[in-house]
């Protein structure tokens, strides 16, 4: 049955994205289910739960509630806590009980508004999704109902201004990758704006017209791209840092990006050559499968690699050569042909026998926490030792 998975796991859901992009904006998230099934998200999806306090919340929908479809408690209970906490704004994210119920969270999400005076998202998730649909979706929302849109005017001279787009503790978890990622571009002569969405203040994110250049570093932060890019007109580039030589390239690509106007995706853009040697796939979110597969061109020289992008959301940001598979027996039959393979831990029975080598890199929005002790620094000079050490083995 397609996209069903009975051998692999499967991403955080698209609720747990919510959660995730808006757990340090100051704002109260509900998920709109029954009690105790927030704890998915709090125990397994959220590193930051134990030592950064956020308002989220559960709105312990009740099965008499479920089957009349009566929202008036839910309203009610919301625009309570919403007056007793003063959050910066209020979010309600859907679960799939809500939407075998038809629940109508704009209209929701309006009630909500007027009756706390608090601006007020509703966001139909129905955890059928990943994680990138709903931390797009939240990201998105924000900038438009909040960002400052005179803050284009205030851009600098020099094209060195940037925001980084997509960055919660599904993809980078708490390891240290998010501050390796800003150090890096400080380092090589850029001002970070923001970083949408951790460890940034609310001002930050609110003058995110300043920058010259968005710097996509995952999925999710490409609807977020668009829509600053409306606002503002600020072209996008997408890629991680990864290795050496390909950091640099991505560096190039974002200075083209202030100088042109034009969008780049520096890691699907990479050119390729002739396909020989060692036959290796990257499998995972689109914008790290494929900044793996660019550094692996331009800094190991293999030309023979491929990103095989198996959440939501990954076809625009792959290149020729890659795919757009998250169809378990999908990915099966494509690494039928692998020599090798890069990916989260819990991908390693998609390979096709003993003798074909398995680099794991764990990702949080995959695994959760089981792994993330392993997870190891990808920035820079940091993914060549990585990644050199690892093809050794």
């Amino acid at each position: 049955m397609k996209q069903t998975c009975h051998i692999l796991s499967t991403y955080a859901a698209d609720v747990s994205g919510v959660c995730s992009a808006l757990y340090e904006m100051g704002g109260m998230t509900i998920m709109h289910d029954a009690s105790g099934c927030n704890s998915t998200y709090n125990t397994h999806d959220e590193p930051r739960w134990y030592s950064n306090p956020s308002m989220v919340f559960i709105s312990a929908l009740s099965e008499t509630e479920a089957m009349l479809g009566d929202e008036s408690k839910m309203i009610g209970d919301i625009t309570q806590a919403a007056k007793e906490l003063q959050p910066r704004f209020i979010a309600i994210a859907g679960t799939p009980i809500p939407m075998m119920m038809g629940t109508d969270f704009s209209g929701v999400a309006k009630d909500i508004e007027a009756a706390s005076g608090i601006p007020t998202f509703g966001f139909a998730t129905n955890g059928m999704h990943s994680y990138v649909c709903g931390a797009g979706r939240a990201l998105a929302a924000v900038a438009e109902r909040f960002c400052d849109r005179g803050a284009a005017a205030e851009k600098l001279a020099a094209a060195a201004v940037v925001n980084i787009l997509g960055v919660t503790p599904l993809d980078f978890s708490i390891t240290g990758n998010v501050t390796a990622i800003k150090e890096y571009f400080v380092k090589n002569g850029f001002k970070v704006q923001s970083i949408w969405a951790m460890e940034s203040e609310w001002d930050e994110l609110m003058q995110a017209g300043r920058a010259n250049v968005n710097v996509v570093v995952s999925s999710s932060g490409l609807p977020l791209a668009k829509t600053l890019k409306n606002i503002f007109g600020t072209p996008y580039v997408t890629g991680i840092p990864l290795g050496e030589k390909f950091g640099q390239k991505l560096l190039s690509s974002v200075r083209e990006a202030a100088s042109s106007g034009t969008d780049i995706c520096a890691a699907a853009g990479t050119k390729k050559t002739i396909k020989c040697g060692k036959r290796i796939y990257a499998v995972g979110e689109a914008v790290w499968a494929a900044s793996v597969c660019a550094s692996l061109r331009e800094d190991f020289g293999f030309t023979n690699v491929s990103a095989i992008a198996a959440a939501d959301g990954g076809e625009a940001l792959i290149g020729e050569g890659d795919y757009a598979i998250i169809d378990e027996d999908d990915i099966f039959a494509k690494l039928i042909d692998a020599d090798a393979v890069i990916a989260d831990p819990l991908y390693k029975p998609a390979l096709p026998g003993i003798d074909r080598q398995f680099i794991p890199f764990p990702h949080e929005g995959y695994s959760g926490r089981i792994y993330r002790k392993d997870i190891p620094l990808m920035v820079g000079e940091n993914f060549n030792i990585w990644f050199g050490r690892e093809i050794k083995k």
